[in-house]
């Protein structure tokens, strides 16, 4: 009983978000009202522009997207609402049915607007460029630009209607099937029923019977569920294969390149990059190997903590570090982190049918982000906090550049997230005397940065497998998915971490492969451009914070290499992913150094 009693005291059990700034529940007027609203406002939207764009004039254009982004923020209030309200409870068939609703109206407002991006890219290049240098169009300039590029892969309005009507029974209801089925089950553990994310927290324990149990418990349900699980893969892989080709892309991974505002020579040298070093990983296994006094290093070793008793943070706790990390690097960025604790920005508790995994969502530009997570009170979980709310503050101060310009590309969204995890990190650093809990908290790190560069590729080189296997052999099953899963681990693992057979099935459960095909190099990408913004950081301070700040407020409103070289950074040079991943030896020679002395 004290047991119990003492958890709830550090967890974060009464952390529930209020989405009230965006509704107050299902049942709020203001939803119904603008439900019906948002469907005239686009109606007469497109009366009054359907057919003319190609006349407007620069002023008329800009009152035109004015317009446009009203109708957006309204749309994108009420499916911000539905989802968010539906991850803390996927059981909640209330929920899931105000999720289904917005889904259909979002694609109906979709169809009644989609001329729009139809007649823009018809427009001639040389009159185009005439409205995009426009000063009446300064504002929007960087979405107009940048919009131009999908011009080869835009359809005509009657198909991208039916591509947009299509995608709600399609690829948008079979990746909702894959967060319910995850979300509802069940995971038999020591004589209890536990969520997925529950299990999963007990891979970070330093009690090696349970990192095994937890392990069985986890394969025995992806087991179960590998029938439904692999028809969804292959079912949303062979989506975007249809997509893809409608769209004229040549490969999978085209559509999001052009997303993330990238192209694929950059991508492949990252990759190339990362790969490259894949030696590191397993060198840094084999130290840790030693550091735990283990005889074999197994899939399920390779989060456990280097301390045996890891101490558990409270949630006031990890508040504390987060706010007081973000002030000293800027008051502002304190200022707006904190309004996250005090007005209820943040869902945290971990409860039945909440689906796993963290985010931090933007919302709309009229309201602000919303903070996702499930705590458990172990560092790691500290640092999830502040990744998220790296998210969240720019998302916040992006809110200015309005709904077409505020959402940065995947490929720099995930620098306030990394670069708010690297000032808790050093401020944790800093502050520990002990050489083991340093060199534990430095071991996290690496754990952590290792997940976030080194898997995530590897997941990448997963997914053009299965993507182009998907293409080239016709529907997989799952051993093939398994197969082609295992080749890609052991290539980053070597002999340094024994691979169980069991590790086979585990591709199964990760939603970033069916929620956005392609993402995951993104978080690679902002990892490696973090560590590399981190060193100009700690060697060239002075005025480095208030750079950092504008390049946030800029959101999405300049090109992703633009904003980086404000900082004096290239992101465009074929080498500058060594910059990051030399950071990241140097983190590994710092452990091999700091283990002799507490060995």
């Amino acid at each position: 009983m004290s047991n119990t009693i003492e958890h709830k005291k550090k967890s974060a059990e009464n952390i529930n978000w209020d989405l009230s700034d965006l509704y107050a529940s299902n049942e709020d007027p203001q939803l119904a009202k603008d439900k019906e609203s948002v469907l005239e406002e686009a109606d007469a939207f497109a009366q009054k522009y359907r057919g003319k764009i190609s006349e407007l004039s620069a002023g008329e254009f800009k009152s035109m997207l004015d317009e446009y982004e009203n109708i957006l923020d309204t749309s994108g209030k009420i499916g911000s609402f539905a989802y968010l309200q539906w991850s803390t409870d996927t059981s909640n068939t209330d929920y899931g049915k105000l999720v289904a609703e917005t889904n259909e109206l979002s694609s109906e407002v979709s169809q009644k607007l989609v001329f729009l991006d139809v007649e823009w890219l018809k427009i001639s290049d040389e009159a185009a460029q005439k409205l995009i240098e426009s000063p009446k169009l300064e504002k929007y300039k960087h979405y107009l630009e940048s919009s131009r590029r999908y011009k080869d892969h835009v359809l005509e309005e009657g198909q991208e209607k039916i591509m947009s009507a299509k995608s709600v029974t399609g690829r948008s209801a079979w990746v909702r099937f894959f967060d319910e089925t995850l979300g509802a089950a069940k995971f038999e553990l020591d004589g209890e029923e536990l969520s997925e994310q529950e299990v999963l927290s007990k891979l970070h324990e330093s009690d090696r019977d349970l990192r095994t149990r937890a392990h069985a418990s986890l394969t025995k349900k992806f087991k179960e569920l590998s029938r439904p699980l692999t028809f969804v893969f292959n079912t949303v892989l062979a989506d975007k294969s249809t997509n893809d080709k409608l769209r004229k892309y040549d490969s999978w991974i085209d559509s999001r390149n052009l997303a993330n505002q990238t192209d694929r020579e950059t991508v492949d040298a990252l990759i190339k990059s990362v790969t490259g070093k894949y030696d590191l990983v397993q060198r840094y296994y084999k130290l840790k190997r030693d550091l735990l006094d283990l005889d074999e290093m197994k899939d399920y070793d390779r989060y456990a903590p280097m301390l045996k008793n890891e101490a558990t943070i409270d949630w006031s706790s990890a508040q504390e570090m987060v706010l007081d990390s973000y002030t000293k690097f800027h008051p502002k960025m304190g200022e707006i982190t904190k309004e996250f604790f005090d007005k209820s920005w943040i869902d945290a508790a971990i409860k039945p049918g909440k689906r796993g995994g963290a985010y931090s969502a933007s919302t709309v530009p009229s309201v602000h982000p919303y903070v996702f997570m499930n705590f458990d009170g172990k560092i790691r979980d500290v640092q999830t906090l502040a990744h998220e709310l790296g998210h969240g503050v720019h998302q916040y101060l992006s809110r200015q550049q309005g709904v077409l310009q505020s959402s940065t590309p995947l490929t720099t969204a995930e620098t306030a997230s990394v670069f708010g995890e690297m000032l808790v990190f050093q401020k944790l650093m800093k502050e520990l005397d002990d050489p083991k809990e340093k060199l534990a908290l430095l071991v996290g790190k690496i754990d952590d940065t290792i997940a976030t560069v080194f898997r995530q590729i590897s997941m990448n080189r997963f997914e053009h497998a299965i993507h182009t296997a998907r293409r080239e052999e016709g529907e997989l099953t799952t051993e093939r998915f398994s197969e082609l899963w295992m080749e890609q681990q052991k290539a980053l693992y070597g002999d340094s971490v024994t691979l169980t057979e069991e590790y086979g099935i585990w591709w199964s459960y990760i939603p970033h492969f069916l929620h956005t095909p392609g993402y995951v190099y993104a978080y690679a990408f902002g990892e490696l451009l973090v560590l590399a913004l981190y060193e100009e950081f700690s060697q060239r301070p002075d005025g480095f914070a208030d750079k950092y700040m504008e390049l946030l407020s800029a959101g999405g409103s300049e090109w992703p290499e633009d904003l980086v070289a404000k900082m004096g950074l290239d992101i465009t040079q074929p080498d500058f992913w060594n910059k990051g991943l030399a950071s990241f030896e140097r983190m590994v020679e710092a452990a091999e150094e700091m283990a002799k002395v507490v060995r």
